[in-house]
């Protein structure tokens, strides 16, 4: 099976092909995952800002995710773009064949994600991404199928422009939480921060016990938002157990990336996370990233500094940081931890 097969619905489901499954102590286990605990709900409509800014600070130094509802983002305008995304990963093999690239540098790209295990061999996850930047849009519809490109060109720069607007009040409002201005983050990533947009594809998977859908992972940037399909599948390590996110309707899942907890001098926290497949149905998401441009310096807020919180991690210019992202593919990536400075 190569990876197109893998949105093809007419593909045979059975049994799982080997390059999927994984060494044992790798798998999901998924029985011991808990549905009963789960990442903090937070109203962002709630009258009294001072307690919305509390419950964020809370999810973001005990979860380093929680998940937002009534966030003023238009249901019509999320419907539309899971549409699009949706309809991409559905196109037939030959046609997304034209986007798939191993080369991690191009702008607009299809690709599958895998594992390095033991002997040097990789393991394929049961997914497909679908990855570019959110501006210009033009640069990334000319390179699609021609029956998609106006359907996603249009239902993506309505969805950057809300999106882009939200992000910024979250950072805001993560920004007072950790007593600096308001202002703080978005100025400390520039007037032209790293804008990531990865669509997710989930096929109906035969046997969600052998393989994972996405790796255990930290993401790399400041901030993501994802947008899901009514199908759960991340799951989120708390206190050393697997919790699963449930879908919400009308909900985005925001977590924190690596520069969060930098910044804020390891009092936010980037937390490991995956994406675990099911037998039933295809699961979709669309996840937007907020992170700095190559050429930024990170390191911890001057003001979180002081003689009880001595700094944390050195500073480096963010180009550094994805060298050595780069350099960890297919291992549990522990990337911010390079950056650390001893105790």
């Amino acid at each position: 099976m190569n990876s197109f097969e893998l949105g093809d619905e007419s593909a045979p489901l059975f049994p799982l092909p080997p390059q999927f499954i994984l060494p044992k102590d790798k798998r999901p286990q998924l029985s011991e995952v808990t549905s009963l605990d789960s990442i903090p709900i937070i109203d962002l409509s709630d009258p009294s800002s001072s307690l919305v800014v509390q419950k964020i600070s809370h999810a973001c130094e005990e979860y380093g995710f929680f998940q937002i509802v009534n966030h003023g983002v238009p249901e019509q305008v999320c419907n539309k773009m899971m549409t699009a995304i949706t309809d991409l990963f559905n196109l037939p093999p030959e046609k997304r064949k034209e986007l798939y690239t191993t080369d991690h540098t191009k702008n607009t790209k299809l690709y599958n994600y895998y594992l390095h295990v033991e002997g040097g061999e990789k393991v394929k996850m049961w997914s497909e991404c679908f990855s570019h930047s959110w501006y210009p849009i033009e640069d990334v519809i000319h390179l699609l199928p021609q029956e998609i490109r106006i359907q996603y060109g249009e239902a993506f720069s309505e969805y950057a422009r809300e999106i882009g607007s939200l992000m910024k009040r979250v950072l805001g409002l993560v920004s007072i939480g950790l007593g600096i201005e308001e202002d703080c983050l978005v100025k400390k990533l520039g007037d032209e921060p790293r804008l990531r947009a990865q669509g997710n594809f989930y096929p109906p998977c035969p046997d969600p016990e052998l393989t994972l859908g996405l790796p255990l992972h930290t993401d790399l940037n400041l901030l993501t938002l994802v947008l899901q399909s009514q199908v759960s599948g991340l799951q989120v390590i708390k206190d050393g157990k697997w919790i699963a996110v449930n879908a919400i309707p009308n909900a985005f899942v925001i977590n924190l990336g690596d520069q969060m907890q930098v910044l804020s001098n390891g009092r936010f926290k980037s937390v490991h996370h995956r994406a675990v497949t099911n037998k039933y149905g295809p699961r979709v998401s669309m996840a937007m990233f907020y992170g700095p441009n190559l050429e930024t310096m990170i390191g911890p807020i001057e003001e979180l500094i002081d003689e009880e919180h001595p700094p944390k991690y050195r500073s480096y210019r963010f180009s550094e940081f994805l060298e050595e992202f780069y350099n960890q593919e297919g291992s549990r990536r522990m990337v911010k931890e390079v950056f650390e400075l001893p105790n």
